[in-house]
């Protein structure tokens, strides 16, 4: 037998073996990782598990600004702590501030033609009184009498409109302040600036904006706003306790306060901060609070929330006796 009769079928066994020990090594199962960090554990018997969602013990002020412009200044940083009324940011006021000092003038010329009524009135008040006070009646004629009667109503008059005339230009320099006083937005509440969305040079519009110019919280003490799914509000009881867990760190975590429930089922948002991404679920939502120095948490960020409810069969059950105790 010659070495070619030999060697084929030597190099196809070799290839059979290769294709067996191939196909035995990608057939086994991957290697089983170990997870980055254990799920939270309720820590109740029974309960309601609900994704939530940080926020400021205010609620997140979304800001806006009454006047739309570009903006000359702004005052704070994220992160800054403001009190109330102080200044965040300011619109150009260039054209508002110039209309403020034409306002101004109009009270200088107000006030001259007012005083200008009055020493008129003055004048025509002692020339009356002269003619009217005369003893002698063939004196003085009626008509000159009556002549000078209406023009001492004439000039009364006069003062009187001067005087009007002031009051408005008062008022139109009174709304000329509000309007220069309106390009400064400024806090409305001792809180904490938790996110700037607008530069100096960029133009600020007025209304409902998808990214609000500034974002402000009261910080002192948080909130987590927890969606119970429609199908488990049921068995919610108002004030039972609760629990939220840091994802990604089980061990940190916080008690949590009942605060309120909002009784009015929403669609089920993406918990991502939008309210425009919506689920054909609807959730209850349930607001609880916890203190900041016991969890650091961010406002934004998700939780793991865990309420103590009564078991499905003890709720039905005391939903099932609730009508007849109430009727007895």
């Amino acid at each position: 037998m010659s070495l070619k009769h030999l060697l084929l079928p030597g190099l196809a066994l070799a290839g059979i073996i290769m294709a067996v020990v191939i196909s035995s090594k990608t057939g086994r199962a991957p290697a089983q990782l170990p997870p980055v960090s254990l799920p939270a554990q309720a820590p109740f018997a029974s309960y309601l598990g609900g994704a939530g969602i940080v926020e400021a013990s205010s609620n997140n002020i979304a800001l806006g600004t009454p006047v739309g412009g570009v903006v000359s200044r702004v005052y704070v940083g994220a992160g800054d702590k403001v009190r109330s009324g102080q200044a965040l940011f300011a619109i150009d006021g260039r054209e508002a501030l110039a209309d403020q000092e034409v306002k101004r003038a109009d009270i200088l010329k107000a006030k001259t033609a007012l005083e200008e009524a009055k020493a008129s009135l003055t004048d025509y008040q002692t020339q009356f009184s002269i003619v009217r006070d005369v003893k002698d009646r063939r004196a003085v004629s009626v008509d000159e009498l009556e002549k000078r009667r209406n023009a001492l109503a004439l000039a009364r008059a006069k003062y009187e409109s001067a005087k009007a005339a002031l009051w408005v230009a008062q008022s139109e320099l009174a709304a000329a302040e509000t309007a220069v006083e309106r390009l400064t937005i400024r806090s409305p509440i001792d809180c904490e600036v938790l996110q700037v969305n607008v530069r100096p040079g960029e133009y600020a519009s007025t209304g409902s904006l998808s990214t609000p110019l500034m974002r402000l919280g009261d910080m002192d003490r948080m909130q987590v706003r927890v969606d119970v799914d429609e199908n488990d509000a049921w068995r919610f009881v108002n004030g039972a306790r609760g629990r939220a867990y840091m994802r990604g760190n089980r061990d940190i975590n916080a008690e949590l306060r009942f605060v309120r429930v909002e009784p009015y089922m929403v669609p089920k948002t993406s918990l991502t901060g939008s309210s425009t991404e919506r689920v054909d679920t609807r959730v209850l939502q349930i607001i609880y609070s916890f203190d900041r120095k016991d969890m650091p948490a961010y406002v934004g960020q998700q939780l793991d929330v865990f309420i103590e409810a009564p078991s499905v069969s003890s709720a039905a059950s005391h939903l099932a006796h609730t009508p007849a105790e109430s009727g007895s």
